[in-house]
């Protein structure tokens, strides 16, 4: 079925930063599409189906790879997209990252190391929960997490944003032109919806795990948060690796804008199934008939 979603998509992909104003997206938005809330798991179940058979031929070509990128705020339902969105996946073809804090051997590195290191190979999905991002994120809210680095003290200047921003954006370059597909999803949720999810999380039972008190700390820098995700966005969308800037504040609306995003990204690689010669289709005839005669 066509799904809705797929006529505003441009309304939240970010190529071209120059202009982009985070506050321009409402992270309540639906674009005027609640008429289709009670059928968002059918058209969600349509795009996990779409998005099978295009993994199945990028896969059987073995030519590109595709990288997701998922970055939010606390609470704002990554794990819980990646999850509805992406879990009629061939698992043989893709794999889920997720980058938590840094450990000894990954300082020991360039920040882009330990994400380097798990990109996806050709014909496969990587899916990155947080990345490299987050060295411009929550280590530049708080500065005291680079000063605690083994960066080299002068390299520590107030180019180094500015700086790291271009790095990123060259490293995304390079993957671009080697044939991975970078698709980088901003899950933008308001302050007022993650309180109310904080509050589940500690009336509901079944959630409590989930809670931490250390994500309540961070609602003291929201401002921060949002000023440094606005920069990050604006100084690394491009048209070969564009973000998509995607209302939170309602799931059912974030999940159906993320599939329909990777399905429209996946789509543009034109991904097919080998076409065999005729000394192959020969092989298999032959191959048929010795079974058929069994």
């Amino acid at each position: 079925m066509a799904s809705p979603i797929a006529r505003i998509l441009d309304r939240y992909r970010v190529t071209n930063g120059k202009k982009f104003r985070l506050s321009r997206i409402k992270p309540w938005d639906t674009a005027g599409l609640d008429n289709v809330k009670d059928e968002a798991k059918e058209l969600l179940a349509d795009g996990t189906q779409r998005l099978f058979d295009l993994q199945a031929r990028l896969y059987a070509e073995d030519r590109w790879a595709v990288l997701l990128i998922f970055q939010a705020m606390d609470a704002a339902g990554k794990d819980g997209t990646i999850k509805h969105v992406l879990s009629g996946l061939d698992p043989a073809g893709s794999v889920v990252t997720t980058f938590k804090q840094p450990s000894p051997e990954d300082l020991d590195h360039d920040y882009l190391w330990r994400c380097a290191k798990q990109l996806p190979e050709r014909g496969r999905i990587g899916i990155f929960n947080r990345s490299y991002y987050e060295e411009v994120l929550i280590v530049r809210v708080h500065p005291e997490i680079l000063a605690s680095q083994q960066v080299p003290r002068r390299l520590i200047t107030k180019r180094i944003w500015k700086e790291r921003f271009a790095d990123i954006g060259s490293f995304e370059r390079y993957l671009a032109r080697n044939g991975v597909l970078v698709l980088k999803f901003f899950l933008h949720l308001s302050k007022k919806e993650q309180k109310r999810r904080f509050l589940s999380r500690l009336d509901e039972k079944e959630k409590n795990w989930k809670f931490s008190m250390a994500d309540v700390e961070e609602r003291a820098f929201w401002k921060q948060y949002q000023a440094a995700y606005e920069d990050a966005i604006r100084s690394t969308a491009a048209p070969h690796a564009p973000w998509y800037v995607v209302p939170a504040d309602h799931k059912w609306f974030t999940r159906l804008v993320v599939s329909e995003a990777i399905i429209h990204g996946m789509k543009q690689l034109k991904s097919d199934f080998p076409k065999l010669d005729e000394s192959k289709m020969r092989e298999l005839r032959k191959a048929k008939a010795a079974l058929m005669r069994e």
